[in-house]
Protein backbone atom coordinates (compact mmCIF):
# COMPACT_ATOMS: atom_id res chain seq x y z
CA UNK A 1 0.00 0.00 0.00
CA UNK A 2 1.56 3.15 -1.17
CA UNK A 3 0.99 6.46 0.74
CA UNK A 4 0.14 9.99 -0.53
CA UNK A 5 0.11 13.06 1.03
CA UNK A 6 -1.69 16.21 -0.71
CA UNK A 7 0.07 19.21 0.13
CA UNK A 8 -2.65 21.15 -1.48
CA UNK A 9 -6.42 20.92 -1.55
CA UNK A 10 -6.53 18.45 -4.92
CA UNK A 11 -9.55 17.44 -6.74
CA UNK A 12 -11.03 14.47 -5.55
CA UNK A 13 -11.73 13.02 -9.36
CA UNK A 14 -7.72 12.62 -9.17
CA UNK A 15 -7.23 10.79 -5.83
CA UNK A 16 -9.95 8.73 -6.38
CA UNK A 17 -7.53 8.67 -9.75
CA UNK A 18 -4.99 6.25 -7.45
CA UNK A 19 -6.99 3.35 -7.15
CA UNK A 20 -7.09 0.52 -4.49
CA UNK A 21 -3.66 0.01 -3.98
CA UNK A 22 -3.51 4.10 -2.63
CA UNK A 23 -4.10 5.27 0.58
CA UNK A 24 -4.31 9.40 1.93
CA UNK A 25 -2.25 10.34 4.66
CA UNK A 26 -2.14 13.29 6.89
CA UNK A 27 1.78 12.37 8.03
CA UNK A 28 4.10 13.62 5.33
CA UNK A 29 6.78 11.99 6.83
CA UNK A 30 4.75 8.46 6.22
CA UNK A 31 4.61 9.32 2.61
CA UNK A 32 5.50 7.55 -0.44
CA UNK A 33 4.85 10.28 -2.54
CA UNK A 34 3.53 13.85 -2.23
CA UNK A 35 0.36 15.51 -4.63
CA UNK A 36 0.86 19.84 -4.60
CA UNK A 37 0.20 22.90 -6.38
CA UNK A 38 1.15 25.97 -4.96
CA UNK A 39 2.92 25.31 -1.63
CA UNK A 40 6.21 25.91 -1.32
CA UNK A 41 8.46 22.81 -0.87
CA UNK A 42 12.22 24.40 -0.70
CA UNK A 43 11.68 24.52 3.74
CA UNK A 44 10.23 21.42 3.84
CA UNK A 45 12.44 18.16 5.10
CA UNK A 46 11.96 15.66 2.98
CA UNK A 47 11.94 11.67 4.69
CA UNK A 48 14.01 9.21 3.62
CA UNK A 49 10.56 7.19 2.36
CA UNK A 50 9.61 9.91 -0.32
CA UNK A 51 9.98 8.97 -3.83
CA UNK A 52 7.94 11.21 -6.20
CA UNK A 53 5.88 14.73 -6.25
CA UNK A 54 3.61 15.49 -8.52
CA UNK A 55 3.08 18.99 -9.21
CA UNK A 56 -0.84 19.29 -10.28
CA UNK A 57 -0.06 22.32 -12.46
CA UNK A 58 3.05 23.06 -15.38
CA UNK A 59 5.20 25.34 -13.17
CA UNK A 60 7.64 23.79 -10.68
CA UNK A 61 9.20 26.99 -9.38
CA UNK A 62 8.25 25.60 -5.80
CA UNK A 63 10.07 22.68 -5.60
CA UNK A 64 13.85 22.22 -5.09
CA UNK A 65 14.37 20.05 -8.01
CA UNK A 66 18.33 19.66 -7.26
CA UNK A 67 17.54 18.24 -4.17
CA UNK A 68 15.04 16.05 -5.36
CA UNK A 69 17.04 14.93 -8.10
CA UNK A 70 20.33 14.07 -5.80
CA UNK A 71 18.07 12.16 -3.28
CA UNK A 72 16.58 9.95 -6.07
CA UNK A 73 12.77 11.59 -6.02
CA UNK A 74 11.62 11.98 -8.97
CA UNK A 75 9.31 15.32 -9.72
CA UNK A 76 6.56 15.74 -12.18
CA UNK A 77 4.25 18.26 -13.76
CA UNK A 78 1.52 18.09 -15.95
CA UNK A 79 1.97 19.50 -18.88
CA UNK A 80 -0.82 20.52 -21.41
CA UNK A 81 -3.85 19.70 -18.19
CA UNK A 82 -4.57 23.47 -17.90
CA UNK A 83 -3.43 24.75 -21.15
CA UNK A 84 -7.33 25.46 -22.58
CA UNK A 85 -7.96 27.55 -19.06
CA UNK A 86 -4.65 29.51 -19.50
CA UNK A 87 -5.48 29.66 -23.03
CA UNK A 88 -8.47 31.44 -22.42
CA UNK A 89 -7.62 34.10 -19.34
CA UNK A 90 -5.29 34.89 -22.44
CA UNK A 91 -7.77 35.68 -24.77
CA UNK A 92 -9.93 37.10 -21.72
CA UNK A 93 -6.59 39.50 -21.06
CA UNK A 94 -6.36 40.67 -24.77
CA UNK A 95 -10.10 41.63 -25.11
CA UNK A 96 -9.48 43.58 -21.59
CA UNK A 97 -6.67 45.66 -23.17
CA UNK A 98 -8.18 46.31 -26.59
CA UNK A 99 -11.55 47.33 -25.23
CA UNK A 100 -11.69 49.31 -21.96
CA UNK A 101 -14.26 47.00 -20.59
CA UNK A 102 -13.12 47.77 -16.89
CA UNK A 103 -13.66 51.67 -16.86
CA UNK A 104 -17.01 50.78 -18.61
CA UNK A 105 -17.79 48.49 -15.75
CA UNK A 106 -16.70 50.84 -13.35
CA UNK A 107 -18.63 53.63 -14.85
CA UNK A 108 -21.81 52.16 -14.30
CA UNK A 109 -20.81 51.61 -10.86
CA UNK A 110 -20.76 54.64 -10.24
CA UNK A 111 -23.54 56.08 -11.84
CA UNK A 112 -25.68 53.15 -10.82
CA UNK A 113 -28.38 55.68 -9.16
CA UNK A 114 -28.71 57.98 -11.52
CA UNK A 115 -32.21 58.14 -13.22
CA UNK A 116 -30.86 59.28 -16.27
CA UNK A 117 -27.73 56.42 -16.39
CA UNK A 118 -29.04 54.86 -19.82
CA UNK A 119 -29.24 58.15 -21.58
CA UNK A 120 -26.04 59.19 -19.81
CA UNK A 121 -24.50 56.42 -20.88
CA UNK A 122 -24.29 56.92 -24.62
CA UNK A 123 -22.74 60.09 -24.20
CA UNK A 124 -19.74 58.16 -21.58
CA UNK A 125 -19.37 55.36 -23.98
CA UNK A 126 -17.32 57.34 -26.17
CA UNK A 127 -14.78 57.19 -23.38
CA UNK A 128 -14.08 53.74 -23.72
CA UNK A 129 -13.75 53.46 -27.24
CA UNK A 130 -11.43 50.61 -27.91
CA UNK A 131 -10.15 48.56 -30.71
CA UNK A 132 -10.61 45.22 -32.42
CA UNK A 133 -8.56 42.17 -32.42
CA UNK A 134 -9.11 41.08 -36.13
CA UNK A 135 -6.33 42.70 -38.50
CA UNK A 136 -4.20 43.13 -35.34
CA UNK A 137 -0.90 41.06 -35.02
CA UNK A 138 0.43 38.56 -31.86
CA UNK A 139 3.44 37.64 -31.41
CA UNK A 140 3.65 34.16 -29.36
CA UNK A 141 7.07 33.69 -27.20
CA UNK A 142 6.85 29.92 -26.13
CA UNK A 143 5.30 27.21 -28.73
CA UNK A 144 4.23 24.65 -26.61
CA UNK A 145 0.68 23.24 -25.34
CA UNK A 146 -0.41 26.63 -24.06
CA UNK A 147 1.49 29.22 -26.76
CA UNK A 148 0.62 26.45 -29.90
CA UNK A 149 -3.40 26.96 -28.47
CA UNK A 150 -3.12 30.48 -28.12
CA UNK A 151 -1.61 31.11 -31.81
CA UNK A 152 -4.12 28.77 -33.13
CA UNK A 153 -7.13 30.78 -31.35
CA UNK A 154 -5.72 34.25 -32.34
CA UNK A 155 -5.80 32.65 -35.70
CA UNK A 156 -9.43 31.57 -36.27
CA UNK A 157 -10.12 35.67 -34.51
CA UNK A 158 -8.65 36.98 -37.88
CA UNK A 159 -5.20 38.25 -36.04
CA UNK A 160 -1.72 37.83 -38.19
CA UNK A 161 0.49 35.45 -35.99
CA UNK A 162 3.91 35.62 -35.01
CA UNK A 163 5.75 32.49 -33.31
CA UNK A 164 9.32 32.42 -31.71
CA UNK A 165 10.79 29.10 -29.88
CA UNK A 166 14.18 27.69 -30.57
CA UNK A 167 12.79 24.64 -29.15
CA UNK A 168 9.92 24.19 -31.17
CA UNK A 169 8.82 20.11 -31.33
CA UNK A 170 7.45 18.51 -34.00
CA UNK A 171 4.04 17.57 -31.86
CA UNK A 172 3.75 21.59 -31.86
CA UNK A 173 4.86 22.93 -35.53
CA UNK A 174 2.25 19.66 -36.68
CA UNK A 175 -0.45 21.53 -34.19
CA UNK A 176 0.04 25.05 -35.41
CA UNK A 177 -2.07 26.67 -38.11
CA UNK A 178 0.05 26.80 -41.17
CA UNK A 179 -0.54 30.43 -40.90
CA UNK A 180 1.73 30.95 -38.35
CA UNK A 181 4.98 32.89 -39.45
CA UNK A 182 7.46 31.11 -37.39
CA UNK A 183 10.44 33.08 -36.85
CA UNK A 184 14.06 32.26 -35.78
CA UNK A 185 14.84 35.52 -34.14
CA UNK A 186 13.24 37.27 -30.73
CA UNK A 187 13.64 40.40 -32.66
CA UNK A 188 11.39 39.65 -35.58
CA UNK A 189 8.46 39.04 -33.39
CA UNK A 190 9.29 42.04 -30.98
CA UNK A 191 9.18 44.59 -34.07
CA UNK A 192 5.85 43.82 -35.79
CA UNK A 193 3.71 42.95 -32.43
CA UNK A 194 0.68 44.74 -31.41
CA UNK A 195 0.31 42.20 -28.94
CA UNK A 196 3.15 40.19 -27.57
CA UNK A 197 2.21 36.85 -25.13
CA UNK A 198 5.02 34.53 -23.33
CA UNK A 199 4.65 31.20 -22.71
CA UNK A 200 8.09 29.94 -21.65
CA UNK A 201 9.09 27.91 -18.39
CA UNK A 202 10.53 30.02 -15.47
CA UNK A 203 14.48 29.02 -15.55
CA UNK A 204 17.79 30.54 -14.26
CA UNK A 205 18.02 30.75 -18.28
CA UNK A 206 14.75 32.62 -18.95
CA UNK A 207 15.05 35.22 -16.04
CA UNK A 208 14.05 38.90 -17.23
CA UNK A 209 14.37 37.16 -20.58
CA UNK A 210 11.85 40.48 -21.30
CA UNK A 211 14.09 43.54 -20.15
CA UNK A 212 15.08 46.61 -21.52
CA UNK A 213 16.53 45.80 -24.07
CA UNK A 214 13.60 43.52 -25.65
CA UNK A 215 11.08 45.80 -24.60
CA UNK A 216 13.35 48.82 -26.93
CA UNK A 217 12.60 47.09 -29.77
CA UNK A 218 8.53 46.45 -29.72
CA UNK A 219 6.51 48.93 -30.95
CA UNK A 220 4.58 51.78 -29.64
CA UNK A 221 1.42 51.05 -27.98
CA UNK A 222 2.04 47.84 -27.53
CA UNK A 223 0.18 44.99 -25.68
CA UNK A 224 2.54 42.45 -23.64
CA UNK A 225 0.76 39.37 -21.73
CA UNK A 226 2.53 37.56 -19.66
CA UNK A 227 0.45 34.65 -18.19
CA UNK A 228 3.44 32.39 -17.58
CA UNK A 229 5.71 33.52 -14.56
CA UNK A 230 6.63 36.86 -13.30
CA UNK A 231 10.49 36.34 -13.35
CA UNK A 232 10.11 36.47 -16.99
CA UNK A 233 9.89 40.29 -17.07
CA UNK A 234 11.95 42.89 -16.08
CA UNK A 235 9.46 44.77 -13.69
CA UNK A 236 11.19 47.58 -13.87
CA UNK A 237 11.84 47.84 -17.05
CA UNK A 238 8.01 47.79 -17.85
CA UNK A 239 7.41 49.89 -15.41
CA UNK A 240 9.02 53.21 -16.95
CA UNK A 241 7.75 51.45 -20.31
CA UNK A 242 4.04 51.88 -19.27
CA UNK A 243 4.80 55.20 -17.76
CA UNK A 244 6.77 56.86 -21.01
CA UNK A 245 3.77 55.19 -22.78
CA UNK A 246 5.67 53.21 -25.64
CA UNK A 247 3.50 50.02 -23.73
CA UNK A 248 -0.03 50.43 -23.85
CA UNK A 249 -0.68 47.82 -21.25
CA UNK A 250 1.07 44.98 -19.20
CA UNK A 251 -1.51 42.27 -18.40
CA UNK A 252 -0.57 39.90 -15.93
CA UNK A 253 -1.65 36.96 -13.70
CA UNK A 254 1.13 37.64 -10.60
CA UNK A 255 0.56 39.75 -8.36
CA UNK A 256 3.42 41.47 -6.55
CA UNK A 257 4.08 44.43 -5.15
CA UNK A 258 5.98 45.81 -7.86
CA UNK A 259 3.12 44.79 -10.66
CA UNK A 260 0.32 45.78 -8.09
CA UNK A 261 1.60 49.64 -8.82
CA UNK A 262 2.03 49.43 -12.19
CA UNK A 263 0.54 52.70 -14.18
CA UNK A 264 -1.57 50.63 -17.03
CA UNK A 265 -1.32 47.09 -15.86
CA UNK A 266 -4.48 44.81 -15.56
CA UNK A 267 -3.12 42.17 -12.71
CA UNK A 268 -5.01 38.99 -11.76
CA UNK A 269 -4.74 36.68 -8.85
CA UNK A 270 -3.23 33.58 -10.46
CA UNK A 271 -6.19 32.96 -11.92
CA UNK A 272 -4.71 31.04 -15.13
CA UNK A 273 -5.73 27.35 -13.82
CA UNK A 274 -8.13 28.62 -11.89
CA UNK A 275 -11.21 26.49 -13.41
CA UNK A 276 -12.88 23.00 -12.12
CA UNK A 277 -11.50 21.73 -15.36
CA UNK A 278 -8.04 22.43 -15.21
CA UNK A 279 -8.07 21.40 -11.47
CA UNK A 280 -9.15 18.19 -12.36
CA UNK A 281 -7.53 17.65 -15.25
CA UNK A 282 -4.27 18.10 -13.57
CA UNK A 283 -4.98 15.98 -10.52
CA UNK A 284 -6.04 13.02 -12.42
CA UNK A 285 -2.97 13.81 -14.63
CA UNK A 286 -0.68 14.02 -11.58
CA UNK A 287 -2.65 11.03 -10.14
CA UNK A 288 -1.39 8.26 -13.22
CA UNK A 289 1.70 9.28 -13.39
CA UNK A 290 2.32 8.76 -9.82
CA UNK A 291 0.49 5.32 -10.05
CA UNK A 292 2.62 4.43 -12.82
CA UNK A 293 5.66 5.23 -11.78
CA UNK A 294 5.05 3.66 -8.14
CA UNK A 295 3.43 0.62 -9.24
CA UNK A 296 5.85 -0.13 -12.67
CA UNK A 297 8.74 2.34 -12.01
CA UNK A 298 7.94 4.25 -15.30
CA UNK A 299 8.64 7.80 -15.76
CA UNK A 300 6.55 10.23 -17.60
CA UNK A 301 6.43 14.04 -17.46
CA UNK A 302 9.27 14.20 -14.76
CA UNK A 303 11.16 17.22 -14.86
CA UNK A 304 14.31 16.15 -13.27
CA UNK A 305 14.85 12.21 -14.91
CA UNK A 306 14.03 11.24 -18.41
CA UNK A 307 11.01 9.57 -19.78
CA UNK A 308 11.36 5.83 -19.43
CA UNK A 309 8.42 3.27 -19.95
CA UNK A 310 8.60 -0.59 -20.17
CA UNK A 311 4.58 -0.80 -19.53
CA UNK A 312 3.10 -3.10 -16.80
CA UNK A 313 5.32 -4.91 -14.16
CA UNK A 314 5.02 -8.54 -15.86
CA UNK A 315 8.08 -9.88 -13.78
CA UNK A 316 9.05 -11.07 -10.37
CA UNK A 317 10.88 -7.70 -10.09
CA UNK A 318 12.30 -4.53 -11.03
CA UNK A 319 15.18 -2.50 -10.04
CA UNK A 320 15.10 1.20 -10.70
CA UNK A 321 18.48 2.87 -10.63
CA UNK A 322 19.06 6.72 -9.90
CA UNK A 323 22.53 7.19 -11.01
CA UNK A 324 24.79 10.21 -12.14
CA UNK A 325 25.54 10.39 -15.92
CA UNK A 326 28.73 9.40 -16.09
CA UNK A 327 30.96 6.86 -18.58
CA UNK A 328 30.67 2.91 -17.30
CA UNK A 329 27.55 3.67 -15.04
CA UNK A 330 25.21 0.92 -16.92
CA UNK A 331 28.02 -1.67 -17.55
CA UNK A 332 28.42 -1.32 -13.69
CA UNK A 333 25.06 -1.83 -12.56
CA UNK A 334 24.06 -4.65 -15.44
CA UNK A 335 27.42 -6.63 -14.73
CA UNK A 336 26.48 -6.51 -10.88
CA UNK A 337 23.25 -7.43 -11.14
CA UNK A 338 24.39 -10.47 -13.49
CA UNK A 339 26.86 -11.51 -10.85
CA UNK A 340 23.40 -12.23 -8.51
CA UNK A 341 22.51 -14.78 -11.08
CA UNK A 342 19.51 -12.78 -11.92
CA UNK A 343 18.52 -13.01 -15.76
CA UNK A 344 17.97 -8.99 -16.97
CA UNK A 345 14.69 -9.53 -19.26
CA UNK A 346 14.34 -6.05 -20.25
CA UNK A 347 16.30 -2.56 -19.66
CA UNK A 348 16.43 0.80 -20.29
CA UNK A 349 18.46 3.62 -19.18
CA UNK A 350 18.27 7.42 -20.34
CA UNK A 351 19.65 10.30 -19.15
CA UNK A 352 18.43 14.26 -18.23
CA UNK A 353 21.40 15.85 -18.18
CA UNK A 354 23.62 14.90 -15.10
CA UNK A 355 20.90 12.49 -13.96
CA UNK A 356 20.11 9.54 -15.48
CA UNK A 357 17.56 6.73 -14.44
CA UNK A 358 17.75 2.96 -15.03
CA UNK A 359 15.03 0.45 -14.80
CA UNK A 360 15.77 -3.07 -15.24
CA UNK A 361 13.05 -5.71 -15.34
CA UNK A 362 14.23 -9.11 -13.88
CA UNK A 363 13.29 -13.04 -14.08
CA UNK A 364 14.61 -13.72 -10.44
CA UNK A 365 14.36 -11.59 -7.47
CA UNK A 366 17.97 -10.50 -5.47
CA UNK A 367 17.76 -9.93 -1.98
CA UNK A 368 17.84 -7.21 0.18
CA UNK A 369 21.63 -7.56 0.76
CA UNK A 370 22.38 -7.46 -3.06
CA UNK A 371 19.76 -4.30 -3.54
CA UNK A 372 22.26 -2.51 -0.91
CA UNK A 373 25.65 -4.03 -2.90
CA UNK A 374 23.98 -2.01 -6.32
CA UNK A 375 23.16 0.99 -4.02
CA UNK A 376 26.83 1.02 -2.84
CA UNK A 377 28.31 1.42 -6.40
CA UNK A 378 30.16 5.16 -6.95
CA UNK A 379 27.90 7.63 -8.46
CA UNK A 380 24.64 5.46 -7.54
CA UNK A 381 22.29 7.62 -5.28
CA UNK A 382 18.92 5.44 -5.16
CA UNK A 383 17.89 2.51 -6.13
CA UNK A 384 14.41 0.91 -5.44
CA UNK A 385 12.99 -2.40 -5.68
CA UNK A 386 9.71 -2.82 -7.51
CA UNK A 387 7.63 -5.74 -7.10
CA UNK A 388 3.75 -6.50 -8.41
CA UNK A 389 1.16 -5.55 -5.73
CA UNK A 390 -0.83 -8.38 -4.41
Amino acid sequence: MYQVHCMNNIAKVGTDELGPDFALTDDADAADAFMVRSANLHEVEFSDKLLAIARAGAGVNNIPLDTCAKRGIVVFNTPGANANAVKELVLCGMLLASRDIIGGVEWVRENADDPDIAKKAEKAKKAFAGSELSGKTIGVIGLGAIGTMVANTARRLGMHVYGYDPFLSVRAALSLDSHTHAVPDLGQLLQVADFITIHVPATDKTRHMIGADEIAQMKDGVVFLNYARDTLVDETAMAEALRSGHVARYMTDFANTASAQMPHAIVTPHLGASTHEAEDNCAVMAANELADYLENGNIQNSVNFPSVDLGPISTPMRLAVFHKNVPQMISKITSMVSSFDANIANMSDKNAGENAYMLLELDDEISADEVTRVSSIDEVFRVREIRPQA
